[in-house]
């Protein structure tokens, strides 16, 4: 079937990226940063305006709407939803968007940092990309395509759905989430009020790619507590927590277990905090890979080491604490395979080839699907996200609009 879109995703893109939403890490509000909610209220309003009544913002910031049913068919009812924060790692305030037209595979150099500059030879997906339009920042900032691709292509997809009711579909759930990008995105979110059966992330990468594989996470942290002193009189008594947390992190491997030595299905540890004084130091790791058993196993690995670097300090002790974070959401997906051969359907209508991905790391879609709305990830087009050189490719998001919409009327045409 011929969709024939008048897309409006790339406008509300440009738009929608100018909008400061970076999440904060180290804040104890939700959402961690107020901000946040301003994107959340701009987009309840084009809602209102296409037609959906009941969209509206809850006081955590979620936004919550409805695209009617246009059949008289009992459809489960199916959920799209994207995260509208932007990663800490990189500043997401004053993005200026840029549209580079009809790309011809030479290097992008962003005008605001010279210094920065996206290379082919190191974005290969570039190749796919030839006569396109690609939408960059200007060097100072991340773009913000991680995750308002996703949100725009929702938007433009729903516009298209209201506007042509001739398309039969069940309902749909739309869910904006802020604060994805520091583990906490659906912290709160009222799984009752969103009332939907199946759902689908729109935060993937490369055009044509469904993810219905994640790592699963743990978080651990070591707590040293060690033996302080005066240094003038700590002879044969002072037990520094720091050089024994440094002790432990020198231990760790060198040549595998680490994010800079693995891919694939590989997992890792990785330290990403320490902090303390002599007398207590703390250290954090994140713990990643496909299958409980080894996490386990990773974790067992690092309680060692923690024990083995304390051999040398009689008089301290370490406190190892596991938090569980997110699980491979393909062991509920596994006793849904509709989701997932639905969307691989809707990316072949969108005249894609379907490519199934596993994500080292996790989406929101992780922890809903153990929440109880099994939900793989589609693509936006989003590339080099977290970074001054995140790209994507106006041509990608039209394709993901179009993927959203024929992936409604699969549903629908399927009961």
């Amino acid at each position: 079937m011929e969709l024939n879109i008048q897309h409006t995703v790339l406008d509300r893109f440009l738009k929608y990226v100018t909008i400061d939403t970076e999440s904060d890490p180290n804040s104890t509000t939700f959402p961690s940063t107020e901000k946040q909610k301003n994107l959340a209220k701009v987009l309840v309003e084009e809602l209102k305006n296409m037609g959906i009544d009941d969209a509206a913002m809850d006081e955590h910031g979620y936004v919550y709407a409805t695209i009617p049913s246009t059949t008289d068919k009992e459809v489960p009812v199916i959920c799209y939803c994207s995260h509208m924060d932007t990663s800490p790692d990189c500043s997401g305030a004053y993005v200026k968007p840029l549209v580079h037209k009809n790309y011809d595979g030479s290097d992008i150099i962003l005008p605001d940092d010279t210094n920065a500059v996206i290379r082919m030879v190191e974005h290969p997906d570039l190749k796919d990309q030839m006569g396109n339009d690609i939408v960059t920042a200007s060097g100072t900032t991340l773009l913000g395509a991680d995750n308002k691709a996703g949100v725009a292509e929702i938007m433009d997809a729903a516009h298209h759905l209201i506007n042509n009711p001739s398309i039969k579909h069940g309902k749909i759930r739309i869910l904006f989430t802020p604060d994805e990008e520091i583990g906490r995105g659906v912290d709160h979110v009222n799984m009752e009020r969103l009332g939907a059966d199946f759902g689908y992330t729109v935060d993937g990468e490369k055009r044509g790619t469904l993810e219905d594989e994640t790592f699963s996470a743990d978080m651990v942290t070591i707590t040293i507590q060690g033996v302080s002193i005066h240094p003038g009189f700590a002879k044969g008594k002072l037990e520094s927590a720091l050089k024994i947390a440094s002790d432990l992190v020198a231990a760790l491997p060198k040549d595998r277990l680490s994010p800079e030595t693995t891919e694939g299905k590989e997992g890792f540890i990785h330290p990403v905090t320490i902090s303390g004084a002599a007398e207590e130091a703390k250290i954090v790791f994140i713990i990643r890979d496909f299958t409980e058993e080894a996490l386990h196993e990773h974790e067992s690995f690092l309680k060692g080491i923690m024990e083995k670097a304390l051999e040398h300090y009689p008089n301290s002790r370490g406190i190892f604490e596991v938090k569980e974070q997110y699980r491979n959401m393909k062991v509920v997906l596994d006793q849904h395979p509709q989701v997932v051969d639905h969307a691989l359907e809707a990316l072949r209508r969108a005249g894609m080839v379907p490519e199934r991905r596993s994500i080292r790391g996790g989406t929101d879609g992780s922890r809903l699907s153990f929440m109880g709305l099994p939900c793989p990830n589609i693509f936006t087009g989003e590339h080099a996200f977290h970074s001054r050189e995140e790209w994507v490719s106006v041509q990608d998001m039209e394709k993901a609009v179009e993927t959203l919409i024929h992936l409604a009327m699969i549903w629908e045409e399927k009961v």
